[in-house]
């Protein structure tokens, strides 16, 4: 399917997007990320997924590009539900364009002519049904950019509540304070990727520095669990500087934020360096410890680094969940604390009408 049937198929998708604010002379301003896109009729936004048709913002609905029974540490969420399993469900499309991004063939659609064609019809009733026949206990927004999908997410989400099902979006953080706002009623918790702490390099991806870190501290601000994620990508933000600055950055926020700096592997547009050392990702633990983070995981090597998975009591250091890669191996919370000293551990352990 060439680019432009592909564009033809998903404007089929599509519904009236609630995300927008219309503007003199046809102009729509779509709200559903930071850039703002004003949009004239027949224009699409950075997106290229969410367009103005003569005066209606369209927005993608009804359709997957992907759906998995993922285990909830595999997102990474460390401090929800440990050991359970999370419907994931994702979409077209992106506001960013990162040349390392491990998801670029979903993410990429009609940017690049060797992404992800295919899509599947889909309902939110389907989407509840398969994580409730699966035994799931989230659904999660993921694989391709949520923001830019909030309408279908809000969609699916009202449907988990139903259900009693926990919701979450893994996202770039690269948020309106309109988008949160709508969220909010549905969304339990959000992984935000702080891909780097310079706004050039963020320039380089397509976004905003100062807009994701406005996302990180109006979500914590407003309850929502939130848990932060970190690639840590040689040559590009792995010096010292950079990981102390996001390091005291999340603390500033929270000394609870559970941090995960994970390793690069050499993926789509940048195969030209090696995948992130251990070395490396162990400095960034002690880094985050440094900078009074309660929480600091070191991920993606597997086996690699014992016990930088775990998470340990802030009080009195006993180890309380032992991981290894996406497996719960030991799991010793007693009611959502340490069971040593009685210290409660933040997170969404307990869960009423799910425990």
């Amino acid at each position: 399917m060439n680019s432009e049937t592909l564009e033809q198929a998903l404007d089929q998708a599509t519904r009236e997007g609630a995300l927008v604010e219309r503007l003199p002379g046809g102009e729509l301003q779509c709200t559903a990320c930071a850039h703002l896109c004003r949009l004239s009729p027949g224009q699409r936004g950075v997106c290229k997924v969410r367009f103005n048709e003569g005066g209606t913002l369209r927005v993608p609905f009804n359709y997957t590009a992907g759906v998995h029974d993922d285990p909830i540490e595999k997102k990474p969420f460390f401090h929800v539900l440990p050991g359970s399993a999370a419907m994931s469900f994702g979409m077209l499309g992106c506001d960013f364009r990162c040349g390392y991004c491990q998801n670029w063939f979903t993410s990429q659609t009609l940017r690049d002519k060797a992404s992800t064609v295919q899509t599947m019809p889909a309902t939110p009733e389907e989407i509840c049904r398969r994580a409730l026949r699966a035994g799931s206990r989230t659904v999660v927004s993921t694989y391709n950019e949520p923001l830019i999908t909030s309408e279908w997410a809000v969609a699916v989400f009202r449907e988990a509540k139903r259900h009693g099902l926990l919701t979450a979006y893994v996202s770039n953080g690269h948020a309106t304070e309109q988008v949160i706002a709508y969220l909010r009623p549905w969304l339990d918790m959000i992984n935000i990727d702080l891909k780097s702490f310079q706004a050039k390099n963020y320039q380089r991806l397509g976004g905003q520095l100062d807009a994701v870190l406005d996302t990180i501290r109006r979500v914590h601000a407003l309850g929502l669990w939130l848990e932060v994620v970190t690639l840590v990508v040689p040559g590009f933000n792995d010096s010292d500087q950079e990981i102390d600055d996001m390091a005291h950055f999340i603390a500033s926020v929270s000394r609870d934020i559970p941090w995960h700096v994970t390793g690069f592997y050499p993926s789509y547009k940048m195969s030209d360096r090696a995948a992130t050392p251990v070395e490396t990702l162990l400095k960034a633990r002690e880094a985050g410890k440094r900078a009074g983070l309660h929480f600091v995981y070191s991920g993606n090597r597997p086996g690699q680094m014992p016990g930088a998975e775990d998470t340990c009591c802030p009080k009195c250091g006993k180890t309380l969940i032992e991981r290894s890669g996406f497996r719960v191996l030991c799991n010793r919370l007693e009611g959502g604390g340490c069971p040593e000293c009685g210290e409660a551990i933040p997170g969404r352990f307990l869960v009423p009408g799910l425990n």
